[in-house]
């Protein structure tokens, strides 16, 4: 009547998206699985997981991910609320927005780049007191003592 046994479900954040050499996408993709392209995609792709851009892989539009690791050539928006790793082959074009940035030498990197989470907090510190090495304090009390 009770089993111990459980039927394996497969998730689709598990699985594993792959577009060879030689095929041409054109559109957007979401999905919740971890992407390698080697081919060439003309659109938007959204997914929370990893994508890797392969040598011969090309992105043209904007890409969404958690972590991003290019060997191939993008061009338009990138944004990767983690950690973007440019291959020393990489060619990225564009706007990129991230949360870490590693670049090995001979990427070529042309965009402007926003790294977010990197707000600066709210002091929760109670006192008032100015620090003894503030420049702003420094140069207000220079100046009353000019006048």
């Amino acid at each position: 009547m009770f089993s111990d046994k459980k039927e394996k479900q497969t998730e689709p954040s598990r699985g594993q998206n792959r577009i060879n050499e030689g095929t041409t996408i054109k559109g957007d993709i979401n999905s919740n699985g971890f992407f390698r392209i080697d081919g060439a995609i003309e659109g938007n792709v959204v997914t929370p997981n990893k994508v890797v851009l392969g040598k011969t892989g090309s992105i043209n539009g904007t890409l969404t991910c958690e972590n991003a690791d290019i060997e191939g050539s993008f061009e338009g928006k990138l944004n990767v609320s983690d950690t973007l790793t440019l291959r020393s082959s990489a060619n990225i074009n564009g706007d990129v927005i991230v949360g870490k940035l590693a670049v090995e030498p001979g990427a070529s990197f042309n965009a402007t780049c926003a790294m977010k989470g990197n707000e600066k907090k709210e002091s929760t510190s109670t006192s008032d007191k100015p620090h003894p090495f503030d420049r702003s304090q420094r140069v207000k009390k220079s100046s009353e003592a000019l006048n």
